[in-house]
């Protein structure tokens, strides 16, 4: 919960005040400190610059190295470097461009362009937008620091099992990667909360579903695709990061474990990934593809079906990169099958953008240069995806230079060209400048052509049999003048990304300025000064048409002299609306936080917490975990309220409840799509039970020991029973008494699941044994961390109580909290209950296949 330390029913001027005089009040709230004092900011602006420019650091990085690479392939027998060092900089490569470059890259933009599209204020958490920032750099900077160092991880960018294992990679090598990626993608799983809650709760009043901006459906299908996808990386490096440090044996199979399942875990995130950097790029073109046709997109609800069904369709083909390791041949043909359905709603997307080309008049800009080089290249990549799709192609292609190539033709085809469409398109938003272009079409053509001679031949040598991720190879292959001409494509290539860094440069410092929607554009964005200021907008608008249907020149002019929604400044509150998901409609009053620092702090004590477990030093990590757990409970009592306010005017003649006296607020929300994220974490350690359970070697283990029944009934009552004193917390508060006394029961009940559930585990027979008790010990553990968590949530309720934070109106801390004990009760039962059973069908041989 976030709200303002001032609080009072002020009412708002009666007329509205003049323009200017608006613009310095609302400056002077929601403005970020100079100096240092930028380092408090939270600011939606501020911070999806920074993303983006740290994305683009990152892509320069990538960039470097696959240049490395470029020079060690260029001829036979190649020295330059040797194979220990040529296996981390093709890991960091790879590494680098999948989560240090392409997804931040997106989030930047996301960050950025989603208020001004939706007609918001800022995001809906904001501090958690820099808390994620920090996470991010910080784990990028661990990976590139490991590099400099000369102990980045060798293993690939997928960290295949068994090679990543401490038998193959000792060191911390592998350890970097696992604890690097993990930090790294605390900061997507924030990025896909903010971004959910943003699009369907904080909309401009009147914004349906139906009137969204096109590019608003796609960043929301796109973030609960992180959402769902990214969890089960995030468990398999916890578990390989367990085998490595503590041999648990997940991925043995001399004890138990399957090399396997860590492929079935990463491609569960890995194939999605691929949409998730394809999508936000599909929505750009849907937005600026309209603009220069100067029509409507054609098939908007085409478009949003087409989009969800690749985002459906994406999280069941996984295994599509998995065709040569054994799996069934009924398995080879649904997932063959599978991948080319996703062609359709991909084609459906693309013909669309066609259409509204055909049914428009093409208005030729730098813009639309780009989409035509993504056009042909996406094309292509399509094309080849189709082909290695079919299990007798792959079977021959699997691990050549045709993957790689494929894989280009997509990703940079499908998400780079895009981009740098879309930087040119946004730029004069984020600089309020226009560009003469005198680089820009240059640079396309050096880019356009040098990807081609670069990608298009390795089609080539993947066909003629070259192998991915060797160091050198035979001058007899025949492979010399194809990779000598790959590697001078790849020059051309940097080179034009060189003079693009450099077009954009010159227009940031030299540019002509303009006024207001330059490329004549019909989203809410333009309706803003540029560049931005620090609210957006001065007032909130009424949407009573689809979101790429206004006209913002005259909408703007109105917005700036207070004529919207909260035209007006009160008691120094960052304001903004929230609107009911699918009709529009406001519902509550939105109080975000100013600057502060406490996102930096926290993202400090977590990289710090996260090096201390890099190094080993296990104990000493429990004092930056606590200073975060601090930090966190921090966060919420800077700021608290102690009054109700009750309805409040918000213009236009309408009141409304502040967000903390509504009955579904933006962190409600928000705790439930964690708790869908979490869920499909502990969901994959499931999965993965059950995998080494049904095709492991080496079941069953050769001693078997049941969980004693006492304790784990025991268990399940207590974490019930803290549920239900959750539950009950919330009535007696609504009723007008006091929770202090169901608090206390349910911290109680969550402490005896925690010491009943650290005797069940410390009962397991020797977790480093056997997989079956690894998984059990790992199960007991899982359920044991979130009673430990919902302990913490109950002695914070009670803190909020006792301070007179807490009333019938204010009662959203424990509705909060209640949704956790109930999430913690429901996961112990599962793991107690899968604890249980998979002791007794270890035993009985004939239930596996």
């Amino acid at each position: 919960m976030t709200t303002a330390p001032h609080q009072s029913r002020e009412a708002p001027p009666a007329a509205p005040p003049s323009a200017l005089r608006l613009h310095r009040e609302l400056s002077a709230i929601w403005g970020t400190p100079p100096g240092w004092g930028r380092l408090s900011a939270v600011n939606h602006t501020i911070l999806g610059k920074r993303f983006i420019i740290a994305a683009f650091v990152f892509f320069v990085i990538g960039g470097l190295l696959a240049m490395l690479i470029r020079v060690q392939l260029a001829t036979s027998g190649s020295a330059f470097v040797g194979p220990e060092i040529y296996g981390q900089i093709f890991t960091m490569h790879g590494t680098v461009m999948m989560f240090l470059f392409a997804i931040p890259m997106f989030e930047g933009f996301a960050i950025y362009l989603l208020p001004k599209l939706l007609g918001a204020r800022d995001m809906a958490f904001p501090r958690l937008t820099a808390y994620g920032f920090w996470c991010y750099v910080l784990g990028g900077s661990i990976l590139v620091g490991a590099m400099l160092a000369g102990v980045a991880p060798a293993s690939g960018w997928f960290m295949y099992t068994p090679l990543s294992s401490s038998a193959y990679t000792p060191g911390i090598s592998a350890d970097v990667w696992l604890l690097g990626i993990t930090f790294v993608e605390i900061s997507a799983l924030a990025a896909a909360v903010e971004i959910i809650v943003t699009v369907l709760k904080l909309r401009a009043p009147g914004m349906s579903l139906d009137r969204m901006p096109i590019m608003a459906w796609y960043l929301l299908i796109v973030a609960f695709m992180m959402l769902f996808g990214f969890p089960p990386l995030i468990l398999g490096s916890i578990l390989l990061e367990l085998e490595r440090a503590a041999d648990l044996p997940f991925f043995d199979p001399t004890r138990g474990g399957d090399p396997l399942l860590w492929q079935h875990l990463f491609w569960l995130f890995a194939h999605p990934e691929v949409y998730i950097i394809f999508l936000p790029a599909a929505g750009a073109i849907s937005t600026i593809l309209p603009t220069f046709a100067r029509h409507e997109l054609v098939g908007y609800r085409i478009i949003v079906v087409a989009v969800i069904a690749v985002a459906f369709l994406s999280f069941g083909l996984w295994v599509h990169h998995m065709f040569t390791v054994g799996i069934p041949h009924l398995a080879l043909a649904f997932f063959s099958a599978a991948s080319g359905l996703v062609a359709i709603p991909t084609a459906v997307q693309i013909f669309a953008w066609i259409a509204t080309l055909a049914q428009g008049r093409l208005r030729w800009d730098v813009p639309m240069l780009y989409l035509a080089g993504f056009f042909v290249i996406f094309v292509i990549g399509g094309l080849t995806g189709v082909m290695v799709a079919m299990v007798p192609f792959n079977h021959q292609a699997h691990d050549t230079h045709f993957i790689v190539a494929h894989l280009h033709y997509v990703l940079i085809g499908g998400f780079v060209f895009p981009m740098m469409a879309a930087t040119y398109y946004w730029l004069p938003h984020f600089t309020g400048r226009l560009a003469d272009h005198r680089l820009s079409v240059p640079a396309f053509w050096l880019i356009f052509g040098g990807f081609n001679l670069t990608f298009f031949l390795m089609h080539l040598t993947g066909l003629l049999g070259m192998p991915r991720r060797v160091a050198t190879y035979a001058a007899e292959a025949g492979w010399d003048w194809l990779n000598l001409l790959s590697s001078v494509g790849g020059f051309v290539m940097t080179a034009g990304f060189a003079l693009f860094a450099a077009d954009v440069l010159v227009q940031i410092r030299f540019g002509k300025g303009f006024r207001r929607n330059p490329h004549q554009a019909r989203t809410l964005e333009w309706a803003m000064p540029t560049p931005p200021t620090p609210y957006a907008f001065a007032s909130l608008p009424d949407i009573t048409d689809r979101a790429d249907r206004l006209e913002p020149g005259g909408l703007g002019n109105r917005l700036a002299r207070g004529e919207g929604y909260l035209g007006f400044a009160r008691n120094r509150w960052l304001e903004t609306l929230g609107v009911d998901m699918v009709s529009g409609r406001p519902e509550q009053l939105i109080v975000l936080p100013g600057p502060t620092r406490l996102p930096l702090w926290s993202g400090l004590a977590t990289c710090a917490f996260v090096l201390c477990l890099l190094f080993k030093l296990y104990l000493l990590s429990l004092l930056p975990l606590i200073a975060v757990v601090w930090l966190f409970l921090g966060w919420t009592a800077a700021t608290a309220a102690k009054a109700d306010l009750g309805l409040l005017p918000v213009g236009r003649g309408r009141e409304l409840p502040p967000h903390w006296e509504a009955e579904r607020p933006p962190s409600w929300w928000a705790m439930i799509f964690t708790l869908a994220g979490d869920g499909t974490l502990f969901l994959s350690l499931v999965f993965g039970a059950l995998f080494l359970w049904l095709v492991a070697p080496g079941w069953p283990p050769g001693e078997v020991v049941l969980p004693a029944p006492v304790p784990v009934a025991g268990c399940v009552a207590v974490s019930v029973l803290a549920a239900i004193a959750g539950r009950k917390a919330v009535t007696v508060l609504r009723a007008g008494g006091s929770p202090a006394l169901w608090l206390g029961l349910g911290a109680l009940m969550h402490a005896a699941t925690v010491a009943l559930l650290a005797a069940l585990a410390a009962a397991v027979p020797g977790p480093t044994t056997h997989s079956l008790h690894a998984v059990t010990f790992t199960l007991l553990f899982y359920a044991g961390l979130h009673a430990g968590i919902g302990l913490v949530y109950a002695g914070y309720c009670l803190w909020r109580q006792g301070g007179g934070y807490l009333s019938r109106r204010r009662s959203l801390d424990l509705r909060i909290a209640a949704l956790w004990h109930d999430y913690t009760a429901v996961s112990t039962i599962v793991a107690l209950a899968l604890a249980v059973a998979l002791p007794l069908l270890a035993v009985v041989p004939e239930t596996r296949p």
